[in-house]
């Protein structure tokens, strides 16, 4: 559960998207019991950590490049 909450933490999602995350990456492992399944949770938190450092997947950089405004949009005005 731990190793959960800190992916959670690392990638800002809710403990439930994380396990579940975790359930689909082990299911495709083929990672059935409590041993394997930490396994494959650590190695995506190791995963997430290295890209965080990196700064490709915080979410300060995820916010920014959605909020970037495009050529076409960016003298656009919504009049009432």
């Amino acid at each position: 559960m731990k190793v959960c909450a800190e992916l959670a933490s690392c990638l800002s999602i809710s403990i439930a998207a994380a396990s579940k995350k975790i359930d689909i990456v082990a299911a495709k492992q083929g990672a059935k019991d409590l041993a394997s399944r930490k396994k494959v949770a650590q190695l995506m938190l190791d995963e997430a950590r290295a890209l965080a450092l990196k700064g490709e997947s915080s979410i300060t950089s995820q916010l920014d490049t959605l909020l970037e405004a495009l050529a076409e949009e960016e003298n656009f005005l919504v009049e009432d």
